[in-house]
């Protein structure tokens, strides 16, 4: 018989959640049944706190393999189609960098696979924002403007005063020590939200792990890993 649990939260967004945590799983993997919605309340229980229950079930017959995303064809660009990109760009960051401290500089590098954008300035901590949310929303602007007037879709990778390069270093370091905790302790482990890049890093660092092993679970934006003993 498929698994069932029943959940509560302030909001149905946040019941489901708690019980895709509690399954270990992502949100096509279950059924689900609102049994108490936040927006059916009383006279009486409008002072009462607000809950909201869900039922959740497990789909049967079916794994989490079965919903892994294959991997997308990587495109490559043509020369002319670097070049152009790169011209896009280019006219972007000299009307924005009228708006931004004089001292900022920024490089442009084409790859056949990708445009790297690097911007630089000690004063630009504003468009990182916080765990680099700001930074991810100006790659994807800078992404749909690269692709102006090309067939290929462009992939932008922005960094801005070295940030990445200094997350993967702390989420490396985070990796290695909750690894060790996972081993001592032998109690799964369950991280924060990340943005995909940053899960990457993640599974990466600890792939060659011989006693832990890495998962995601939940739904974008709050999609995280779970850090568990290997079986």
């Amino acid at each position: 018989m498929a698994k069932t649990i029943i959940c509560e939260g302030k909001t149905t967004n946040e019941a489901i959640e708690k019980g895709l945590k509690e399954l270990n799983v992502s949100r096509k993997m279950v059924e689900i049944k609102v049994l108490e919605s936040e927006d059916k309340r009383s006279f009486f229980s409008i002072l009462a706190p607000r809950i909201v229950k869900v039922e959740m079930k497990l789909k049967e017959n079916v794994s989490e393999k079965e919903h892994e995303v294959k991997p997308k064809k990587e495109i490559i660009l043509s020369d002319e189609e670097q070049e152009k990109a790169k011209n896009n760009i280019e006219i972007f960051l000299e009307e924005l960098k009228k708006e931004l401290p004089e001292d900022t500089k920024y490089i442009i590098e084409k790859a056949k696979n990708a445009i790297y954008v690097y911007l630089n300035s000690p004063n630009l901590g504003f468009l990182i924002g916080y765990r680099g949310e700001t930074l991810y929303a100006m790659q994807n602007i800078l992404t749909a403007i690269a692709g102006k007037g090309i067939e290929n879709k462009v992939r932008v990778i922005l960094d801005i005063e070295g940030y990445k390069a200094k997350r993967e270093k702390t989420l490396e370091d985070l990796a290695e020590k909750v690894a060790r905790t996972v081993i001592k302790t032998k109690k799964t482990v369950k991280l924060e939200p990340m943005q995909a890049y940053e899960r990457k890093i993640i599974h990466t660092k600890l792939q060659e792990n011989s006693k832990v092993e890495t998962n995601s679970i939940g739904e974008e934006p709050y999609r995280r890993i779970v850090i568990s003993l290997k079986k």
